[in-house]
């Protein structure tokens, strides 16, 4: 097997690797929406019934709990499949890896 044959079959498994992970972020997506709208709906729906008005049913904390701590697991899978890492980004690994190869150059030195 060639050397560019291997390296096709690489950037396919890659390709397709990219491809599952971006339909799984989707179905994720899809899921967090009818689950929530269908939570937000039923909770508003049992206040409402309760006495509450409808106002009252909508800004109660407890009706947008779970989308929001849903949202934050569902921004971290974004950040996952999308690539993005403010904190911690390429360029943060490259300045790191250039620190410590000048640390050993120094140290190197001192011994020369």
């Amino acid at each position: 097997m060639e050397v560019s044959t291997i390296g096709n079959i690489d950037k396919l498994a890659k390709a397709e690797k990219k491809v599952k992970d971006l339909k799984g972020f989707y179905i994720h997506l899809t899921v967090y929406i009818l689950v929530n709208i269908f939570i937000i709906t039923m909770n508003v729906i049992i206040r409402i019934w309760e006495g509450e008005s409808l106002y009252e049913a909508l800004v109660n904390f407890g009706t947008f709990l779970t989308p929001f701590f849903w949202g934050i697991g569902l921004v971290f899978h974004a950040g996952k499949v999308f690539n993005f890492n403010p904190f911690l980004s390429n360029d943060w690994e490259s300045r790191q890896i250039n620190k410590y190869i000048e640390e050993d150059k120094r140290e190197f030195e001192k011994y020369r």
